[in-house]
């Protein structure tokens, strides 16, 4: 693996020697006339987004109805204003390398899932199509981006052009002549694109194994580029092993979430089976007083028909004692059995839902027991990947190699060394 590579440019219609927006789409599309720097085109593959086709007819429809205000009056765009955003993304290994090679295929295909993921976090709804090429010396990507105002102003794209034509607009400072503020511009333009960059390399290349600037900037030895190198895919390797550990993490914790969920929502559901059962034994309870009730009264009610005065109110009736007390008892007899026997029934219900009751408390609690400790076993993920993270992360800028002052080499004069205090 190398170093990272990512560039913006602005187009217009009208564009410049001749490389307009038409020129640009014929290029990608690999049309012969703006396709001569390549020796066998292939057919570009679209990973994102619209058709080469659809982008054309997409740029031009939006170009043509564009409007901005002069003077007061709504006027079509200008055909040297820049309308359209490329981002050219390119991989260090060679196409042949890629070919011959399956991991080093992979690596490419990571390199184009992150790159396609940083475009659309950037872009949104305004990353119309990427498309990858395989017919150059090196696999690279071609982001379009077409801005969605109705002014169609591509420069708002470019971080470098935003920044400096912001330090412009601002104006100079006090005592700041028109020399100083062009640098001021300058320099904001550099941080801009520094800073843009830096999003890139953390969210692209960092993961595939890829350096931030290569070794003849920096003017590294070949012993220094290797160890950077292989420090730049021990770093790839660690993110892929916490990315793993993670993804097994979440899916353990989202496994047992629904275990959680579904024990919860059983215990829900016998509390109010057990409820509904408490409240049927309770209406069967109360129908079976209400009966014992009325026992009573026709109790009451047949011991007119008993004594003395039962027998004179048997006779007074045409009634036989014998037969009254005897009909009185058989119809009584079957009756308190009857609702002896719904009473007994209700209060095994009841105890039956008392107990199913007690049960889904159970469950409920060890539902809530197992919810918590799922959460701490999440943070203790967490925490892990964090640490992980903070422990593989290299420096942003090396440390520079300083010599003591007391130290002295071969041939260093004998004044020089003996320093005095």
């Amino acid at each position: 693996m190398a170093y990272q590579f990512a560039r913006i440019e602005l187009y217009s219609r009208k564009g410049k020697e001749g490389r307009g927006t038409d020129f640009i789409f014929d290029e990608v599309a690999r049309c012969p006339d703006a396709s001569l720097h390549v020796s066998h085109p292939l057919t570009p593959t679209v990973v994102h987004g619209e058709s080469i086709d659809r982008l054309r007819t997409i740029h031009d429809e939006n170009a043509a109805s564009a409007r901005t205000t002069v003077n007061g009056k709504a006027k079509a765009i200008r055909k040297d204003q820049n309308t359209l955003a490329t981002i050219v993304i390119s991989h260090p290994l060679t196409v042949e390398e890629c070919k011959s090679d399956p991991a080093l295929q992979a690596d490419v295909t990571s390199w184009e899932r992150h790159s396609v993921a940083w475009l659309k976090s950037r872009y949104g709804d305004e990353l119309i199509s990427v498309v990858l090429h395989m017919d150059e010396s090196h696999p690279h990507l071609h982001a379009y981006l077409i801005p969605t105002d109705d002014q169609m102003r591509a420069t708002k794209f470019h971080p470098g052009h935003t920044a400096k034509n912001a330090v412009k607009a601002a104006g100079s400072a006090a005592g700041e002549d028109e020399k100083t503020l062009a640098k001021r511009a300058d320099r904001a333009y550099v941080e801009a694109m520094r800073e843009w960059l830096d999003d890139f390399h953390l969210k692209v290349a960092t993961p595939c194994g890829l350096t931030r600037l290569g070794p003849g900037k920096r003017r590294l030895t070949r012993a220094e580029w290797q160890r950077e190198k292989a420090q730049a895919q021990a770093l790839k390797t660690t993110l892929e092993q916490a990315r793993t550990v993670r993804e097994k993490g979440q899916e353990y914790i989202a496994r047992v979430k629904m275990e959680a969920a579904t024990a919860t929502a059983a215990a829900q559901r016998i509390m109010a089976d057990a409820k509904q059962a408490t409240k049927i034994a309770q209406e069967a309870q109360r129908r079976a007083l209400s009966v014992e009730d009325a026992v009573q009264v026709t109790l009451l009610r047949a011991k007119r028909y008993t004594g003395w005065a039962g027998w004179v109110r048997g006779i007074w009736d045409n009634l036989r004692k014998s037969q009254l007390a005897s009909k009185i008892s058989s119809d009584l007899g079957y009756e308190m059995a009857h609702w002896r026997t719904l009473a007994n029934q209700a209060e095994y219900r009841r105890i039956e839902a008392d107990r199913r009751y007690n049960d889904a408390q159970n469950k409920l609690r060890e539902a809530r027991s197992e919810t918590l400790r799922i959460k701490i076993e999440r943070d203790r993920v967490q925490s892990m990947l964090r640490d992980e993270r903070r422990a593989t992360l290299p420096e942003r800028y090396p440390t520079p190699k300083l010599i003591p002052n007391n130290c002295s080499f071969p041939g260093t004069p004998e004044f020089v060394r003996k320093r005095p205090r």
